[in-house]
């Protein structure tokens, strides 16, 4: 089993950035697809991006050039450098992972992962 815990959430102005970073246990090994997910009430859960055990990236149109995801496989974390934030960026994100080395072309249906977390609040204001 593996636990999923988030953090670096927060309340900013547009144009400044966050860091998020979302912390694995229970895992002995850490060669997940593991990525970053974001759900507005009222909205369907939407991919922002992925990484896979060798680093290969994936990213929503909508924030490419502007997010960055990476992970310290020696602590097991993952994190999401988030620049450039907009108010439509406003959000609950959430971490997630699956029991795969490589991220396929499944990797944006949420439905792929079998860990999530508990989500961490992104508010931006204009």
């Amino acid at each position: 089993q593996v636990e999923l815990v988030e953090s670096g959430g927060g309340s900013v102005q547009a144009g400044e950035s966050l860091r998020l970073s979302c912390a694995a246990s229970g895992a002995t090994y850490w060669p997940y697809c593991v990525g970053w997910f974001r759900q507005v009430p009222g909205n369907e859960r939407e991919e922002v991006a992925v990484i896979d055990s060798d680093g290969a990236t994936f990213y929503v149109d909508s924030v490419k050039g502007r997010f960055t995801i990476s992970r310290d496989n020696a602590k097991n974390i993952l994190y999401l450098q988030m620049n450039s934030l907009k108010p439509e960026d406003t959000a609950m994100y959430y971490c997630a992972a699956v029991g795969s080395a490589f991220c396929g072309s499944w990797w944006s249906r949420g439905p792929s992962y079998a860990y999530w977390g508990q989500g961490t609040q992104v508010t931006v204001s204009s």
